[in-house]
């Protein structure tokens, strides 16, 4: 008879999935139980320091006070209509967030994913009924080294082949382009292209920032081809920063922005469209939909989140303690990290090879009490909650350190 997972200690569990889990993901090697602003803890008790927020869903830290009251009020109130009929918490979350974006409509999903699938579809719907494309011929620009979801669709514009491999045949309609490469990106537009989708920060790829003035000249080029401009938010909005939006920080506003991960606090998957209204006011009853997309428990809990962003505390937070991270890390060049890069609370950083690659460093970081996550070869990425104190930062930093020596 299986124990009971009370009684089970890591190893037990970490080997109790192996035989009925897909092997999808390589974890590391700890089996979290509990956890509580910036720390999680283990089965066995043991505490650590988290500096991943679930790739960014946990901006605001575990179980915020804000986030699990407003969850526990709905959960006594209502959970799941479906869009059948309407609901009495989702006007609200739509009316809130097209004000905290600039932007007109929302379209709820659920998973990052499906807002990525669900641009997609907008943004060629649009290009039909508005731009005048010629049906079944309008594709998307994108960039090389992207990361948009793990859909049979979005794997189709990846460059990364394990990824890919094995998934075809692939969803044709997309041209991929080098990242932060203006002059790429305008050969590429033509009277075709219903759109460029990029992330304004590239995350998996190892927080790749592009140069200053990029994002406006996207901009411009879609304005004056007339296509629309995808933004993917997705790891990079919601504070993360230092702005409420990466775009934020050239002032900058896209025709339809992915948002995702944060927007459910860590606690129900909540994703969605923001759109101008010219845009989502393309869809009509019965062309898309979700079951689950805007339920009253996501929307109350999406409510929540956006309160705290109206403040504006977390990304104000995010700024200021991204300069402590910058300078942190800056002070680990030539001390086994060969470069970094960093907006607000987020980093990636190019760990000596002759040190030890990412998933290494990030077990010796797990083995010293802090999570962390590799991306490719040699290079961690850090992104602790917005939460984090100034003094949790520094004894992150100064673990790092020691790991590297």
């Amino acid at each position: 008879m299986t124990a009971p997972a009370r009684t089970r200690t890591s190893d037990d569990l970490i080997r109790a999935e192996g035989p009925v889990l897909a092997h999808n993901y390589h974890p590391l090697p700890v089996v979290v139980a509990r956890a509580e602003g910036t720390w999680v803890e283990d089965v066995e008790g043991r505490r650590y320091l988290d500096m991943l927020s679930g790739y960014s869903a946990l901006n605001f830290g575990h179980r915020h006070p804000a986030l699990i009251e407003a969850a526990h009020r709905q959960l006594d109130q209502l959970t799941l209509t479906s869009r059948a009929f309407h609901n009495d918490r989702l006007a609200e979350f739509a009316e809130r967030l097209a004000a905290l974006t600039g932007l007109d409509m929302v379209l709820p999903m659920n998973t990052g994913a499906e807002a990525v699938e669900s641009g997609i579809k907008v943004a060629r719907k649009w290009a039909y009924d508005v731009k005048g494309v010629p049906a079944d011929r309008a594709t998307i620009v994108v960039a090389a080294d992207n990361f948009h979801g793990r859909t049979t669709t979005i794997v189709s514009f990846s460059t990364d082949e394990t990824a890919r491999a094995g998934f075809g045949p692939f969803t044709p309609g997309f041209t991929i382009v080098p990242y932060n490469d203006p002059a790429a990106l305008e050969e590429a537009v033509d009277e075709n292209t219903a759109a460029v989708l990029i992330e304004p920060i590239q995350g998996e790829a190892g927080v790749v920032i592009p140069d200053e003035g990029y994002l406006t000249g996207v901009r411009e080029l879609t304005r004056r081809k007339g296509c629309l401009f995808i933004a993917d938010e997705i790891q990079s909005g919601l504070g993360r920063t230092g702005r409420t939006l990466a775009v934020d920080h050239e002032d900058v506003v896209p025709d339809m922005l992915l948002l995702g991960k944060a927007l459910g606090g860590g606690i129900v998957p909540v994703s969605a469209v923001v759109a101008r209204r010219e845009v989502l006011g393309v869809l009509h009853p019965g062309e898309h939909g979700s079951t689950f997309g805007g339920n009253p428990l996501a929307a109350a809990v999406g409510i929540a989140v956006l309160e705290l962003l109206e403040t504006g505390e977390f990304q104000r937070r995010a700024a200021e303690l991204g300069v402590l991270l910058r300078d942190g890390l800056t002070e680990l060049v030539g001390k086994g990290v060969l470069g970094f890069r960093s907006r607000g609370l987020w980093a990636g950083v190019d760990i000596d090879p002759a040190i030890g690659t990412g998933r290494e460093i990030s077990e010796r970081l797990m083995r010293e009490g802090i999570l962390a996550k590799d991306t490719h070869g040699s290079t961690i990425r850090l992104a602790p909650p917005l939460t984090i104190t100034a003094e949790e930062l520094r004894s992150a930093l100064g673990t790092l350190e020691r790991v590297l020596g």
